[in-house]
């Protein structure tokens, strides 16, 4: 087997990342795709001394879980990668690897995850999506090869091809969000041709629409759009959202960022509010947020509640408690857990997070959380009683990891969004702390991101 080779593959298994898995030559190759079962014809791409990655050319023989994708998009665009594949099917491929993380990252052969925890839904489930204009569209190896002109220049509004930053994908549908997201899609890309609106070119360092990005409260209804643009340019934006309001007069605010700078960030330079209170709201469990155009918020509502009493079921929380939550961000599990203990005390070290944690805290009369800026290596005055620990992707510190076994606290509840870092953690933490069990919590069907919950008792 070389690169360029095309061989038929049969797909074994379905790795991490979205991949499926098929041997040749005695080496794994991974084809991006594919699911198991399937018999597909694929082309090694690269070859290396373990394995090798190869792309689908033809599905031969359909696997048992390969369905037809609801969006036509489904086989070229990075916002869903397992749409080719049925839910049941993706909720355990997702269990599977987080037990192969646990098993063969963290040596905890004990245990196995519970089912994957899903509330049903499989599309529309995000309360945030956004897109990026160009003016120039992203053209698909099948329009290429047909050899057939096509122009691609214009006004192309959706997601960035996969592993392409320069090239956007002009989507005519789109199902992770609420229908209306992609309905302002559409209509804010009518517009922009209309009006000879120019989006910008990152190699021209000109144009003027650089992305639109919707939040909507899944409880609350209300609806935001944010015009990230390069420069202001009222006689532009004026007309824009009067006949914006006309058209959706269900929004309830509407922002522009201005980023005028080469940086492709969607947060800008500063920010104007176009019209209404510049926020949205949302609830989680008994609260309500303020979410600005730029701030982090669970992308899933519904599913952010059952991950949040997983966490708080796992930490067994009692009203006498002391309770830490660590890398608390804008503070929605500490307040969430809340009337369940006697005093919160949210770590973070992010100063932005803090200002907002406090800011929600306040504005729901929350008086038994407090929010320190700091590092668990230096923040802690006494023991807790119990923590809950939700780490980026990257996972825990190993100083922070150190200091936790240290400290000894009785029960931790470990929320994880990688399950490998997680696994290398309790890996860490296994010589004094026992893990009892792992629950999967799928916040985004469609792809292969899977959440977890840890239960963790001192030895």
């Amino acid at each position: 087997m070389k690169k360029g080779d095309i061989l038929p593959l049969r797909i074994d298994a379905a790795a991490y990342e979205g991949k499926g898995i098929g041997r040749a030559d005695g080496l794994a190759v991974f084809v991006p795709g594919t699911a198991p079962g399937d018999l597909a014809r694929v082309r090694i791409d690269r070859k290396k001394s373990n394995f090798a990655e190869g792309t689908l050319l033809d599905v031969l023989e359909p696997g048992p879980d390969r369905i037809v994708p609801r969006c036509s998009h489904a086989s070229h665009c990075g916002g869903c990668t397992w749409q080719h594949v049925a839910y049941p099917a993706q909720s355990d491929f997702k269990r599977a690897h987080v037990r192969d993380h646990l098993h063969r990252i963290g040596g905890l052969h004990h245990i196995d995850p519970h089912p994957t925890l899903s509330d049903g839904r499989t599309f529309g489930y995000r309360n945030k999506m956004e897109y990026t204009f160009a003016d120039r569209r992203w053209l698909t190896p099948e329009e290429i090869a047909s050899g057939a002109p096509i122009d691609s220049d214009g006004v192309a509004l959706g997601l960035h091809a996969p592993g392409r930053y320069d090239k956007v994908l002009d989507l005519r549908e789109c199902h992770l969000q609420d229908p209306v997201s992609y309905a302002l899609l559409d209509w804010l890309r009518t517009y922009a041709v209309r009006h000879g609106i120019a989006p910008y070119n990152p190699v021209k360092k000109h144009g003027f629409l650089r992305n639109l990005m919707v939040r909507n409260g899944q409880h609350t209804g209300d609806l935001m759009v944010n015009l990230v643009t390069n420069g202001e340019d009222e006689t532009i934006t004026g007309p824009l959202v009067d006949a914006l309001l006309a058209a959706f007069p269900h929004i309830t605010t509407v922002v522009q960022n201005v980023n005028d700078t080469p940086s492709p960030t969607s947060v800008g330079r500063y920010e104007r509010v176009l019209f209404g209170p510049g926020v949205i709201r949302e609830r989680l469990g008994p609260h309500t947020y303020e979410i600005g155009a730029n701030a982090f918020f669970q992308t899933n509502t519904p599913m952010a509640e059952r991950l949040y009493a997983t966490a708080v079921a796992y930490a067994d929380l009692r009203p006498t408690d002391h309770l830490v939550d660590l890398y608390c961000g804008v503070g929605s599990i500490s307040m969430y857990a809340s009337p369940n203990v006697r005093r919160v005390t949210g770590i973070e070290l992010n100063p932005v997070s803090i200002r907002n944690a406090e800011a929600n805290r306040d504005r729901n009369g929350v008086t038994n959380v407090e929010f320190v800026l700091g590092d668990v290596k230096d923040t802690f005055s006494d023991i807790p009683d119990v923590l809950i620990t939700d780490p980026p992707r990257a996972g825990m510190h190993a100083d922070v990891v150190a200091r936790i076994a240290e400290l000894r606290i009785p029960r931790i509840a470990y929320v994880s969004c990688n399950s490998s870092t997680m696994a290398r953690d309790l890996a860490l933490l296994n010589e004094v702390y026992e893990t009892l069990e792992v629950q999967p919590v799928d916040m985004f069907p469609q792809t292969y991101h899977i959440e977890c919950v840890a239960k963790l008792r001192l030895r």
